[in-house]
């Protein structure tokens, strides 16, 4: 065999990897497929050795390992993996994660939004009740195109537009893969980002209106931080069963996002006196449910908002709190814990049918507050918990 350094003389200059092709002109190729001889040229995976004399061209073995290079980037999507529990810092964006493959009764999906919920920051930070095995990615509601179906799956086909209550691989991804129990068609009436706000937020504020608060027509009910995804969607699906709806939230413009999305009334909870002005605007009645947001803030005050038998629906907390347990003897009231997690298929099936026909309908429509791109998660977890106010679903975009 030639030297496989020689620059000419029908030797190869590329002496990294020998792929021991032949070549007409008696050397072997290295690495890549190519003579060196004046005038050759490498042609889609054949050198042609113009002028070297011989007329000779080979092919080179490193053809197939470009192709197996190339399926395997074809199989790697970008996923956020959380190896270990901490801050936002923890949610690592990497671009080499294999794109799983839908087993039986599960659906692939291409992500095009993915919603982001308080309760992911809390996993993340280990602080929540379930933590997942590590390593993991986040992520529940989805909105994006079936990529693939599994055996058995027959209510879904690829190219389909659908949204998920939960995944299975995760939501921060290109790809994510779903239990087919949990997916669910979305209406050419709502775009992705929409329908990334649906799962989590509308399944919740319906179980705690009807599931645990049991709330009828006629009643009252004040949503306790109006202006993020669960409390919109409690605002649109009480207005809709016919409850009177009382809202607050933070800012001038989270107050009128509560007002386009079904409140009768709003308030401003950062104003010193709001409560005042609650108490001034329902009389001595109070209301029969409340949908409460930040439970370790706001709970105290809230039994006494409440009229007999009133109800304050717990959906989030992020600490503890005092209260005195006479506040619930002086009206019968009643603190319910809400946790969609808990949701039997029956029930869940039940908050299916609701929000589809309302989406039907149409007066299901999601507002859509910050948008990131997958590379700014870190930055998505900060202000979630720490903006100054929510004014609709926070979504992010693969």
């Amino acid at each position: 065999m030639r030297a496989a350094v020689a620059r000419w003389g029908g030797g190869c200059r590329w002496p990294a990897r020998a792929c021991g092709a032949p070549c007409a002109a008696g050397a072997r190729s290295r690495q890549r497929a190519g003579c060196v001889r004046r005038r050759g040229r490498f042609r889609g995976g054949w050198c042609e050795k113009t002028g070297c004399g011989e007329g000779g061209r080979f092919r080179g073995r490193h053809i197939q390992i470009i192709q197996i290079t190339m399926a395997m980037a074809r199989n790697m999507m970008r996923a956020v993996r959380v190896s270990e529990f901490g801050g936002p810092e923890v949610l690592k964006l990497q671009s080499d994660v294999l794109i799983p493959v839908p087993k039986e009764n599960q659906v692939l999906i291409k992500v095009h939004a993915c919603g982001v919920n308080p309760v992911e920051t809390y996993i993340r930070s280990g602080t929540y009740a379930r933590k997942p095995a590590l390593p993991y990615t986040p992520g529940s509601d989805v909105a994006g195109v079936i990529e693939s179906v599994g055996e058995h799956v027959t209510a879904f086909k690829k190219g389909d537009r659908v949204f998920t209550l939960e995944t299975i691989s995760g939501g921060y991804a290109d790809y994510t893969v779903a239990a087919a129990n949990r997916v669910f068609p979305l209406s050419d009436k709502l775009d992705f980002k929409q329908g990334a706000a649906i799962g989590i937020p509308y399944f919740t504020a319906y179980r705690a209106l009807f599931q645990k608060g049991h709330a009828k027509a006629g009643e009252s009910v004040l949503v306790h931080g109006a202006s993020g995804g669960v409390g919109i969607a409690a605002c649109q699906i009480a207005r809709a069963r016919g409850l009177k709806v009382l809202g607050t939230a933070g800012t001038k413009e989270g107050m009128n996002t509560v007002l386009r999305n079904g409140a009768n009334q709003v308030f401003n909870h950062r104003e010193a006196n709001y409560i005042d002005k609650i108490k001034e605007y329902t009389g001595t009645k109070g209301f029969d449910i409340i949908i409460e947001m930040l439970s370790n803030v706001n709970l105290a005050t809230d039994l006494h908002l409440l009229s007999y038998g009133g109800r304050v629906m717990v959906v989030g907390s992020r600490g503890t709190i005092e209260i005195n347990p006479r506040d619930t003897m002086s009206k019968e009231s009643s603190i319910i814990g809400v946790g969609l997690f808990l949701a039997t298929e029956e029930e869940r099936n039940e908050c299916a049918a609701a929000v589809l026909d309302g989406i039907e309908a149409g007066w299901l429509k999601p507002g859509i507050g910050s948008e990131y791109p997958l590379e700014n998660v870190a930055k998505a977890h900060e202000d979630i918990i720490h903006s100054s106010g929510a004014r609709g679903k926070m979504v992010l975009l693969p």
